[in-house]
């Protein structure tokens, strides 16, 4: 009697696939999801590295704010220093000091404390914004390293690289938030 063959190569190359988890339809599925993954980094990627660029170009403007501040607070000096060097001229000549100089003594020491003020919360407003750019700029640098890893991921089909990248992901999500927040 004449041996049935059964076609078991097929059956065997399916269980075998099936068995080590990259069956077609769940590699194909398994790309997707890890492609989907990396095209959200990269929208939070470009978000955080549109705030993290924003904040950086406010702490600038801030800076210079806070500069042009002290230039107007050291030329109110100058012109406070000349008057009263003026007057201490007038004194030791022995001649009355003009009494307008005084009040603008006064009005610019006024004035300097109020430039003062404006330079330090300047100045501040500039250390905050620089803090937040630092912060979402470590959120762009974790997310690109996630997006990198699901590529790597693809190309060598080895999935503990996605589990890295999305701990990476989440990381900059995390870096990510705290920027919005700060």
């Amino acid at each position: 009697m004449p041996e049935i063959e059964v076609p078991t190569e097929h059956l065997h190359e399916t269980l075998h696939e099936h068995a080590h988890g990259h069956a077609h339809g769940d590699t194909e599925g398994w790309i997707r999801l890890v492609a989907l993954t990396a095209a959200l980094l990269a929208v939070f990627a470009a978000v955080a590295a549109l705030l993290a660029g924003h904040h950086a170009n406010e702490a600038l403007l801030e800076e210079m704010g806070s500069s042009n501040q002290w230039n107007y607070y050291q030329a109110k000096s100058i012109k406070s220093y000349l008057f009263q060097t003026k007057n201490d001229l007038v004194a030791a000549l022995g001649k009355p000091a003009n009494p307008g100089d005084a009040a603008k003594i006064a009005e610019y020491a006024r004035e300097q404390r109020d430039i003062e003020a404006k330079a330090r919360k300047k100045e501040a407003a500039a250390k905050h914004h620089l803090e937040q750019h630092n912060v979402l700029a470590r959120s762009v640098t974790l997310f690109q390293v996630a997006i990198a890893l699901a590529a790597i991921t693809v190309l060598t089909r080895r999935r503990p690289l996605f589990w890295a990248s999305l701990a990476f992901g989440v990381g900059g999500v995390a870096f990510f938030v705290q920027g919005l927040l700060t």
